[in-house]
C-alpha cells in the first residue's frame, strides 16, 4: 500500500515546516513547495491528491494554481488557506476549484481531518472507477 501524499505550497518557510511535521506525525509523506510554479513542477512528477496552497504565492496566486491543477488533475482535492479572508475572496476559491477554504491561523487538528476526508473521499472515488 502506498503511503498517502500531500502538498503543501506556501512561501513562508515556518508555515511550510510546521505543516510538514503536523502531517509527517500524522502518517503521510508531504511535499512542499514555495511558489505556484515549484508546485506544478512538483506535480508534474508526482501524483498528489491533496493540496493546501496559500493564496498569496509569488510568481503565480493560489487561485491560478488552484486552476491549473484541476484542469490537470480534476480528480485532485485542494484547500485554500489565507491570512486575508473576505467573502468575495470566498467566492473566487470556489469558482477556481477549492474544495474548501481555511482562515489562518488555523488549528492543525482541522487540517488533518480535512486531509483525511480527502484521502476517504479520493479511495471512495478510485474504487468507483470502471477499469
Amino acid at each position: 500500500m502506498t503511503q498517502d501524499k500531500i502538498l503543501i505550497v506556501d512561501d513562508e518557510k515556518a508555515i511550510l515546516l510546521l505543516f510538514e511535521k503536523a502531517f509527517s506525525r500524522a502518517g503521510y509523506l508531504v511535499r512542499t513547495a514555495t511558489s505556484g510554479k515549484a508546485a506544478l513542477s512538483l506535480l508534474q512528477n508526482e501524483e498528489i491528491h491533496v493540496v493546501f496552497s496559500d493564496l498569496n504565492l509569488p510568481e503565480m496566486d493560489g487561485l491560478e494554481l488552484c486552476r491549473e491543477i484541476k484542469k490537470h488533475m480534476p480528480i485532485t482535492i485542494i484547500y485554500a488557506m489565507t491570512g486575508y479572508a473576505s467573502l468575495f475572496q470566498l467566492v473566487d476559491c470556489r469558482d477556481a476549484g477549492f474544495d474548501d477554504y481555511f482562515k489562518k491561523p488555523v488549528n492543525l487538528e482541522v487540517l488533518l481531518k480535512a486531509a483525511k476526508d480527502a484521502f476517504e473521499k479520493i479511495k471512495r472515488w478510485k474504487k468507483g472507477q470502471i477499469k
